[in-house]
C-alpha cells in the first residue's frame, strides 16, 4: 500500500511555473488562473509528489501524510 497523501497549494505563492505538473503530471494541473492545483493526489507515487513539491522554485506545494499529519515537506522553517 502506497502512502496517503495531503497536498495543499498556497496559491499566494504559485507562480504558475508549471514544474510540479511537468514531475507529476497526474497529480497536478493548471487552474484557470493559471495556477496549479490538485487534481488527483493518489495518481503519482510519493516520491513523485514529493520530487513536485521539492522543484517549486516558490515553495508553494505542502505535502503531508494523509494518515500521520507528518509534514514531508518543505521541512520546518524552509518555506
Amino acid at each position: 500500500m502506497s502512502r496517503r497523501l495531503r497536498i495543499t497549494i498556497d496559491y499566494d505563492r504559485c507562480v504558475g511555473s508549471g514544474i510540479c505538473i511537468l514531475t507529476a503530471p497526474g497529480v497536478f494541473a493548471y487552474n484557470a488562473e493559471r495556477q496549479s492545483t490538485v487534481t488527483d493526489p493518489t495518481a503519482e507515487p510519493a516520491e513523485r509528489v514529493l520530487e513536485a513539491a521539492q522543484g517549486c522554485p516558490q515553495l508553494a506545494i505542502t505535502v503531508e501524510d494523509a494518515e500521520t499529519g507528518e509534514r514531508l515537506f518543505p521541512p520546518p522553517g524552509l518555506g
